[in-house]
């Protein structure tokens, strides 16, 4: 079960910060608090290839899990090709 949380905050908009030369970046303020950080604690990162996630501990491997393959994905479309509730005009 997958539970959304509307904020009345900056989520969702796009913002760039300053990483140090030794790799560090803070985490806004905002999501600290969110994410129940305020003392700080660890997080998941996911490296993308073309982006890095930063997400609740625990989050990323429930997120990698939920994802499927290029492959996998071609085969479920493929699978619906014949399914007449699902046709287009």
């Amino acid at each position: 079960m997958v539970t959304v949380t509307k904020y009345d905050s900056d989520v969702g908009e796009v913002q760039q910060y300053l990483v140090s030369s030794s790799g560090q970046m803070s985490l806004p303020a905002a999501v600290r608090h969110r994410w129940d950080l305020d003392e700080g604690g660890p997080v998941d990162v996911v490296d993308l290839g073309f982006a890095v996630l930063t997400l609740p501990l625990g989050e990323g491997r429930r997120l990698l899990g939920d994802l499927v393959s290029r492959d996998e994905h071609a085969a479920l479309v493929r699978s619906l090709d014949d399914d007449p509730e699902l046709a287009t005009t």
